[in-house]
């Protein structure tokens, strides 16, 4: 049903199938057939979610996540009644997404292009000249570090250009760099289209990094050793030793921390919500709301330079 009926990925359904397969062996370990689950045995399920120290956040979802599933055995007419909707998750707050400054993206976007560059330096330099080769080429199939280096700065120039997801971003197709195109065409969660244009930079990370992708390849970042394209916990593990490499604390850098950047760094500069949320793939406002933080000087400062009381004499604030 949530392949069909909701589009939702394959990251998606693996995190319902571990949430399903979790809650079904808390049941079975206490003799409870499924058929016969009762609001106190969620009760019982979110309790022990936190006595093995699971996060509000992580408790919360994989609560949403059995409610779900009571709700549609009883619409299927499996199951005589629906035990979630009693139960509430966990309280929780919701933290302010981890940013990088500007400051501190420049630093990681730099020092990428640096590796990738003195890599192909390095490799023109050691490779057997060539007439026929020009030093693109040359640097181009020399050494997997080169490649990987160039890889690298694509990744990180379109992830902050763009506000992809992790996993829309290391799926992206070949097509994206060679079509030449200025925009991004990105299929997100629930099968939504979005259009994303593409800054100067990351276009030119693109022509930099094609040459270095088979010509048979169908992903535009396709993997070292196996087929397919890079999984998002390789890119996550390369990310930190760029992070380490700028100078960055690693625990700091994450793919989604430079989402969070693409975002907050707009809403700083001056774009709408509205925008940010189309260009995130947001479904609901809501979710873009949380960097609403970044508007705070920038609407005190509209408010102090525009709103007429302000011109009162006598008026202080």
């Amino acid at each position: 049903m949530l392949a069909a009926e909701r589009g939702a990925g394959a990251n998606t359904l693996d995190a319902y199938r571990r949430d399903l397969t979790d809650y079904l062996a808390y049941l079975h370990g206490r003799g409870i057939a499924l058929e016969d689950a009762d609001t106190k045995a969620l009760r019982g399920f979110v309790a022990e979610l936190e006595t093995r120290g699971f996060a509000p956040a992580t408790a919360a979802r994989r609560l949403s996540c059995i409610r779900g599933f009571h709700k549609f055995l009883y619409a299927e007419g499996v199951a005589k009644a629906d035990p979630g909707a009693p139960v509430s998750g966990p309280r929780r707050g919701r933290p302010l997404p981890k940013v990088l400054s500007i400051a501190e993206v420049d630093r990681l976007l730099a020092r990428a292009h640096s590796l990738a560059d003195d890599g192909a330096q390095n490799s023109v330099q050691t490779s057997a000249p060539n007439p026929a080769q020009d030093a693109t080429t040359r640097a181009d199939h020399a050494t997997g570090p080169v490649r990987r280096a160039r890889r690298m700065a694509c990744l990180l120039e379109l992830l902050y250009a763009t506000g992809l997801r992790v996993s829309e971003l290391v799926a992206l197709p070949r097509s994206a760099a060679s079509s030449g195109a200025r925009v991004l065409l990105v299929k997100g969660k629930g099968g939504r289209e979005r259009l994303i244009p593409l800054t100067e930079a990351a276009c030119a990370a693109m022509v930099a990094h094609l040459p270095s992708v088979p010509e048979d390849s169908p992903w535009l970042f396709p993997a070292d050793s196996e087929s397919g394209h890079i999984t998002r916990q390789a890119f996550a593990r390369d990310l930190k030793d760029a992070a380490t490499a700028a100078g960055l604390r690693a625990d700091k850098v994450s793919p989604h921390v430079l989402r969070h950047a693409f975002a907050s760094h707009l809403l700083h500069n001056g774009a709408d919500l509205r925008i940010v949320q189309e260009l995130l793939g947001h479904a609901d406002i809501s979710t873009t709301q949380i960097y609403t933080h970044v508007l705070d000087d920038r609407l005190k400062a509209m408010v102090r330079d525009l709103h007429p009381l302000m011109d009162r004499p006598g008026e202080t604030t």
